[in-house]
């Protein structure tokens, strides 16, 4: 699903008030934090990653997310990257026509 920018700006305006619900450490994308970022996505369709690493390897690791979890980047700021996948079966959040 490709957002529109009215549905990117609505999103982004949403992620203000929600904390980072996966921190990716040293030890990188590891099978637990795809878990909990599969997970997270399901239950709440936007998520905040918190990812502590060097610039180009938060890219690169923000990247990788979005297109193995088939989820959009919503926005990147510093070390916090935001991301939105529908739910199918159960939608929390209703989006702007485009």
């Amino acid at each position: 699903m490709k957002l529109s920018n009215a549905q990117r700006r609505y999103l982004r305006g949403l992620t203000h008030h929600i904390n980072p619900v996966v921190m990716v450490g040293d030890k990188g994308l590891t099978d637990n934090v795809w878990n909990e970022i599969d997970t997270a996505l399901d239950h709440h369709e936007l998520i905040k990653v918190k990812l502590r690493s060097e610039r180009k390897i938060r890219k690169a690791q923000s990247e990788d997310i979005a297109h193995r979890c088939d989820a959009q980047i919503v926005h990147q700021i510093g070390q916090v990257s935001c991301f939105f996948r529908r739910n199918q079966k159960k939608p929390v959040i209703s989006l702007p026509a485009r």
